[in-house]
């Protein structure tokens, strides 16, 4: 693999508290990277080892094949992008860019033109002489990433990069994210909590927990056969039921629930074979039946219309089980029968067995 960053067993403590354990990860020349997780996970202690900011306690981090761990942020080919973008208030567009070109020798006469590409490149035409405060918050994002690449770095770090944003100019943001990486073709490494940010951006994505790295694979692959149970509820809305198995074959699994019939799932090959699982279902990949349990499913559970939610190009319906637990099922606008149900109503939520996946709790 053509790795641009390698990290090779990375620890580091802040105090008493482990921020990043034992972390092995490496990132491909050219690809959009996330690193994900919650609060205090240790994925912005990461981005900042990688920057420099912060020294590992133990491991190595190497940029390019070379070990970088005793270099300074700035001998390294790293530009990094902070979530509140740390713009020059007192300096226009044009200067804020050029900052860092005016603080290399070697950038001699050729600022004007580097920075006048980055300007058109961020669709920034016209606004040049601007100030920061004069920048809708859109704006000073794409001075912050063209002061960023105007260095021509080779890895660019995003801190929460979209954070500071409302939902539409987030959403408006991440085809421009994508869009600038592809055509500077830049490895970028982003740090989120942001799910769906995560998923539509990164060509691959780490999942961090606890200082913990949990899994790391495409968005398909993290999305659909995530590695545990707090993966799964922490990549996009899962449906959960806890129960045993009792049979495995052919990694397909029988879990038995004392409320429920029995229930089979997709089961990861080589893990135990009996004991406490959890079955994981999304809400896009239920059937709802209203009446008689359809055909053609292998898991069917009684439910009753809990709340029914409209948003936009989808219906959520939430369904109360028999345990007390809460289910949700999305539909989309051209396939619901929301005229058909209501608050109270009795269902069957099915799904066929390659539909739902159990993971050890």
């Amino acid at each position: 693999m053509n790795a641009t960053v390698v990290l090779e067993h990375v620890t580091k403590a802040h105090g008493q508290m482990v921020a990043v354990n034992d972390v092995s990860l490496s990132m491909k020349s050219g690809e959009f990277f996330s690193i994900l997780g919650p609060s205090g996970s240790g994925k912005t202690t990461i981005l900042r080892m990688i920057a420099g900011l912060d020294v590992p306690d133990s491991g190595t981090i190497m940029i390019q094949q070379r070990v970088v761990n005793a270099d300074p942020p700035h001998v390294r080919p790293v530009n990094m992008v902070f979530q509140h973008y740390a713009l020059f208030p007192h300096m226009n567009v044009f200067d804020n860019i050029a900052f860092g070109l005016r603080m290399r020798p070697e950038a001699g006469r050729n600022i004007r033109q580097a920075v006048e590409r980055m300007v058109a490149l961020v669709r920034l035409d016209g606004k040049s002489q601007r100030f920061p405060g004069q920048l809708s918050g859109g704006e000073q994002q794409r001075v912050a990433l063209a002061r960023a690449l105007v260095n021509r770095p080779v890895v660019v770090l995003l801190d929460e990069p979209l954070a500071a944003l409302d939902q539409q100019l987030r959403q408006e943001m991440q085809g421009e994210l994508k869009r600038l990486q592809q055509e500077v073709n830049a490895t970028f490494i982003c740090v989120t909590h942001q799910q769906d940010e995560a998923l539509t951006l990164s060509d691959r994505i780490a999942v961090m927990h606890a200082g913990t790295l949990l899994q790391v694979g495409t968005p398909q692959e993290v999305y659909d056969q995530p590695a545990s149970s707090t993966v799964a509820r922490f990549i996009g809305l899962s449906n959960s039921l806890s129960g045993t198995m009792t049979r495995l074959e052919n990694n397909v699994c029988w879990i038995e629930h004392e409320a429920f019939p029995t229930l089979m799932a997709r089961y990861p090959s080589g893990a135990a074979a009996h004991g406490p699982v959890t079955v994981m279902v999304r809400p896009e990949r239920l059937h709802i039946s209203l009446d008689v349990p359809d055909k053609g499913y292998d898991n069917t559970l009684p439910a009753v219309v809990h709340h029914i939610m409209f948003h936009g190009n989808e219906m959520a319906y939430q369904f109360r089980l028999r345990n007390e637990a809460v289910w949700t099922a999305r539909v989309p606008i051209g396939e619901t029968r929301r005229a058909q149900l209501a608050i109270g109503q009795a269902v069957y939520l099915q799904w066929a067995v390659h539909e739902g996946l159990a993971l050890v709790p």
